[in-house]
């Protein structure tokens, strides 16, 4: 891993293709990866529960790095960062500020998924200035019914899965029918469209944090959304048994002139099942 960034470095346009840097801040070496134009205000990615660096889908990361300067990383605790996974999502929230700033920026994009969805909500209430533009998928707000009963939810896939020989993600994003079964297949074989370099695995403790985390935000007073002023963006499917689906029409209720995308017959990885409809919808969103 090298610990620089170079300017002038090639522009990477394939997310399998991107390199694994490195930057030092507050105690902690975050793990990160760049491509796409330098320049502009770039688009911090904001992973799921369990999730690496390497659980970005190309299909949705390519697309809009054609257009944008493109950053994913692992926050404290997570994947090849460094330090241990804080048991709240302010505290992730901080972290996430932290490395942002490392990198020099003052105004950022935030795309997020799930539990990187509560983070950016987190983040963008205590650093609105931060933060020009905001896309909410798969995801709840602070208090949200039934948000406290992801880790049932996740334990029972997980023994799903491992009863199947499947990838979790399989039962955990997507509807076990004619549509989603292939979906899901099709999303793991994404996955692993990158050969080398791959980022170190989630640590179990680290899960059983970030699900601890979770359920005090989904058992946590609500938030003001009214607060958030930046244009948002709302998608998920319509059957998600992780973040239930009705939670993104509360945000997009609760957060004015916020847009909400809703696809039928998916579940919690709906943007990743409509990846050919929803890309150019985050490109158009992110560009105007």
């Amino acid at each position: 891993m090298s610990t620089n960034r170079n300017p002038h470095d090639d522009v990477v346009t394939s997310y399998k293709d991107a390199p694994t840097r490195t930057v030092d801040a507050d105690g902690v070496t975050f793990a990160y990866r760049e491509l796409g134009p330098k320049g502009g205000v770039p688009v911090i990615f904001f992973v799921h529960l369990a999730a690496t660096l390497d659980n970005w889908d190309p299909r949705i990361i390519d697309p809009i790095a054609a257009a944008h300067h493109v950053i994913t990383f692992d926050n404290r605790g997570v994947g090849s960062s460094s330090g241990s996974v804080p048991d709240s999502v302010e505290a992730m929230a901080d972290d996430a500020v932290t490395f942002i700033k490392a990198l020099g920026f003052t105004k950022v994009d935030i795309f997020s998924f799930s539990l990187g969805g509560m983070i950016a909500q987190a983040l963008v209430d205590k650093h609105p200035g931060l933060v020009r533009k905001l896309v909410l998928t798969g995801t709840g707000p602070k208090g949200g019914k039934d948000i406290d009963k992801v880790a049932g939810t996740t334990y029972w896939d997980i023994l799903r899965a491992t009863l199947t020989r499947s990838d979790p993600k399989e039962f955990l994003f997507f509807n076990r029918n004619a549509s989603g079964k292939p979906a899901a297949r099709a999303f793991v074989k994404r996955l692993e469209e990158r050969t080398v370099d791959r980022d170190a695995p989630m640590k179990l403790r680290g899960f059983r944090t970030q699900l601890e985390a979770i359920k005090k935000w989904g058992r946590s007073a609500p938030d003001d959304l009214s607060k958030i002023t930046q244009p948002t963006l709302i998608a998920n499917g319509d059957n998600d048994r992780m973040v239930p689906s009705i939670l993104s029409e509360d945000l997009h209720r609760r957060i004015k002139d916020s847009e909400l995308i809703i696809y039928p017959d998916s579940g919690h990885g709906g943007i990743f099942q409509f990846h050919q409809k929803f890309a150019p919808v985050a490109v158009e969103f992110l560009g105007r």
